[in-house]
């Protein structure tokens, strides 16, 4: 049953004045439903929390804890999960649909308790329910305490910059589920936003674009969002250097750049110094772009705002473009930016990289073909993804209910450590064979205090290796390698950096490449491990990790709230059940295998 509202009102002002008594608590109210918003020179009509898009910025201090109150009065379940808050002992709150919860049903209301530990700095929250976040989501701004404050100068004023998509058609989801229903391609952004605007590149755009005020001398700490569906993106300031300084919610030794590439799901926290002539410059950004170079379908678009300076001036007819904004397909510059990203790791802000490993993982992200029977009975073709070879399908109960309650039949703990066969994965010549995949809902349990590292190997299955941006639900991880072909587990972990490692919750796995990362597993509960691309997470590049209890209280997954979402409502979006088994896989594993063998004996 929903919380009865005069217990709910009770509840309300008993949470505001433990706000206003102790500053620590505080409460929002997320309400769901469609409003009509005008782009491209089209009005559609979209679902967005409390008529704004992007939705309303979340405000706290390091260790607050926050409650909000969503009502849905739309017309289809959503979730919300607060990406980067570790939730500690709290994955009730998490937010993924049949991972952590069910849909918050049309008509109904589910409070999230979010509980901010180490974080500091820019995060997010955003839909978690079919493809629903292109319009849900917003920025998440944590303060440092006022004892210890920015390591970096006090600067003047700030800027929340969301990097979005947008789509013509009235209802994303219903393309998107059309499309996984007949095994098409899903669809592509008609153009990218910031702050919800296209930019005035774009015709009936040029009154509405974003613009960001500024003065002359000032600093201002520019917190961007990367919320794109599908994309890593390049962002530059025209005449005006960026100072990174943090990224997903850890400080990072400063870096100075010209731009920045952002991949989705991450976010940034950079230095901005107004200290050019008086003038208007433009903020753009635009897709990078690491496939292969004859698909060119991506979204080209290039979004603006504009930053405008104060004062008594004639501005220019035109604003400045930022002429060291990478080009869509420049990998060498996405490589280089990333590579530089090291954690602060001083005495204020410590690190804390696993070193006593007690798990290792080899994780392979493929792009898949599936062979499924259509509404026709005809059997066709279609696309899927999978992480070491296992195609995610969500349960009809969300894994952390069933684990919790022990129940059995809807998830199995055998996620495997390692790909089920062994080859060269980055290849340019793989035969079709490899492109078999299986469906499950397979999950991989760790004890309390495993030491974990995980590499995660891209691969050129289908000819289309790409970025993969991985991101982790209740923890930050180090990344402490990277690299491009196959892993080498004997000489690449020897290059490994950890002494100071960045510290995310979003790490892009590259191209034809392989990343690794380490994690202690000191937060107990059930959490989603998934490719940030919407595009490969419908098609299944999904898994949950389960984290066992440590054995006492403070160390065990918190009890569930009185009310959660019932399981009712069916997500409209979901991978057509395919035909390949396990048995399928072996077989043509080894016919895989067979054929190595005749091109090793005929060189």
């Amino acid at each position: 049953m929903c919380m009865h509202p005069r217990f709910l009102g009770t509840l309300l002002l008993s949470v505001a004045l433990l706000c206003i008594v102790e500053g620590r608590v505080h409460y929002y109210d997320f309400v769901l439903k469609e409003a009509n918003f005008t782009r491209l020179c089209s009005t559609k009509s979209m679902l967005v929390v409390n008529d704004s898009f992007p939705g309303p910025t979340i405000r706290v201090q390091k260790g607050d804890t926050v409650y909000v109150n969503v009502q849905n009065q739309g017309d289809y379940g959503v979730t919300i999960h607060w990406h980067g808050v570790h939730q500690p002992r709290n994955p009730w709150s998490d937010g993924p649909e049949y991972i952590t919860q069910c849909p918050i049903e049309p008509g109904a209301n589910f409070t999230y308790e979010v509980i901010f530990s180490d974080e500091e700095g820019t995060l997010w929250w955003h839909a978690h329910s079919d493809w629903t976040r292109s319009s849900v989501h917003g920025a998440i701004v944590v303060m440092p305490l006022n004892e210890t404050g920015f390591p970096f100068p006090e600067p003047d004023e700030e800027e929340i910059i969301i990097l979005g998509s947008w789509y013509v058609d009235d209802d994303v989801n219903e393309v998107v589920a059309e499309a996984l229903e007949d095994g098409s391609d899903l669809p592509r952004s008609d153009c990218y936003t910031i702050n919800g605007q296209p930019g005035d590149f774009f015709a009936c755009s040029n009154e509405t674009t974003h613009r960001w005020q500024v003065e002359y001398g000032k600093t201002y700490l520019l917190r961007m969002v990367n919320a794109a569906m599908n994309a890593e993106l390049y962002f530059a300031i025209a005449e005006h250097s960026l100072i990174v300084v943090g990224m997903d919610g850890s400080y990072v030794k400063p870096i100075v750049t010209d731009f920045i590439m952002i991949c989705p799901g991450q976010t940034m926290d950079m230095l901005v110094t107004a200290n050019q002539s008086h003038g208007r410059f433009y903020m753009a950004a635009r897709q990078y772009d690491s496939v292969r170079p004859d698909v060119t379908d991506y979204d080209k678009s290039n979004v603006t705002a504009i930053l405008e300076y104060k004062g008594d001036y004639t501005p220019p007819a035109r604003p400045i473009f930022p002429s060291k904004l990478p080009t869509y397909e420049d990998l060498v510059s996405a490589v280089y930016f990333s590579s530089r990203i090291k954690s602060l790791a001083n005495s204020d802000h410590p690190i804390d990289v696993p070193v006593n490993i007690t798990t290792r993982m080899y994780i392979t992200a493929e792009m898949n073909t599936i062979t499924f029977v259509n509404d026709t009975g005809d059997e066709t073709s279609g696309l899927g993804s999978s992480l070491n070879n296992v195609s995610w399908v969500n349960p009809s109960t969300d894994v952390l209910l069933a684990y919790y309650r022990n129940m059995s039949g809807l998830y199995t703990e055998d996620f495997p450590d390692f790909p089920p066969f062994f080859f060269d994965f980055v290849g340019e010549d793989l035969p079709d064979n490899v492109a078999a995949t299986t469906q499950g809902t397979r999950v991989k349990v760790l004890e309390y205090n495993e030491e974990v590292e995980i590499v995660f190997q891209g691969t050129n299955v289908n000819y289309a290796s790409e970025d993969h941006p991985m991101h982790m639900h209740g923890y930050s991880f180090y990344i402490v390698g990277t690299g491009f072909g196959n892993f080498d587990n004997e000489t690449d972990p020897k290059e490994y950096n950890l002494l100071d490692p960045p510290k995310v919750n979003t790490v892009s796995l590259p191209k034809k490449g392989w990343v690794a990362i380490r994690f202690k597993a000191s937060n107990p509960g059930v959490w989603f491990w998934h490719c940030h691309m919407d595009r490969h997470l419908s098609w299944g590049m999904n898994t949950v990790m389960i984290v066992k209890d440590g054995g006492t209280p403070e160390t065990s997954i918190r009890e569930p709230p009185s009310y959660m979402p019932p399981c009712n409502y069916a997500s409209k979006i979901k991978l057509r059940p395919f035909h390949h088994t396990v048995g399928d896989v072996e077989r043509l594993a080894m016919q895989f295998e067979g054929q190595l063998d005749k091109r090793k004996r005929g060189r």
